[in-house]
């Protein structure tokens, strides 16, 4: 029956990964505050290791995708632009950059995470890049 509904096995994949991922940008969107914050509660959220089996699904799915290879392909380039513009937000991102860095920067210790469960290390790095968040002035309007 899941099968005749998406297709196939792949298609199945695919519609995991992009429910999980609009359950975490929902999560994301109801969080307040700065970014610092938010960041170091998506980690929380993010490196449970309930999650690890679809993160792992994710980086596969993701990889495959980065390929070409259909469906997967289907994932990209929303897996990255729907996180610089999250869903009912009616303003520009006022530091794009920002927020492509934060996404990279959390993206590649979630991957190290599940690569090698290294959960502390991780999240000692990701609580860097909090603080130095936090340190850094904010950006002037255009930059």
């Amino acid at each position: 029956m899941l099968l005749h509904h998406f297709g196939s096995r792949e298609g199945l994949m695919v519609a995991v990964v992009q429910e999980v991922e609009a359950r975490q940008a929902r999560l994301a969107a109801s969080l307040d505050g700065s970014p610092a914050p938010l960041l170091a509660t998506m980690w929380a959220h993010l490196s449970d290791a309930a999650l690890r089996p679809f993160e792992r699904l994710f980086f596969e799915s993701y990889a495959r995708g980065a390929n070409g290879e259909a469906p997967f392909d289907r994932l990209l380039p929303d897996a990255v632009d729907a996180w610089l513009r999250p869903p009912g937000e009616a303003t520009t991102d006022p530091d794009p950059a920002f927020t492509r860095l934060a996404l990279a920067v959390v993206r590649g210790l979630l991957l190290d995470l599940v690569a090698t469960g290294a959960t502390a290390e991780t999240t000692a790095a990701l609580h860097r890049f909090v603080g130095l968040v936090e340190a850094a002035p904010a950006p002037r309007p255009g930059q």
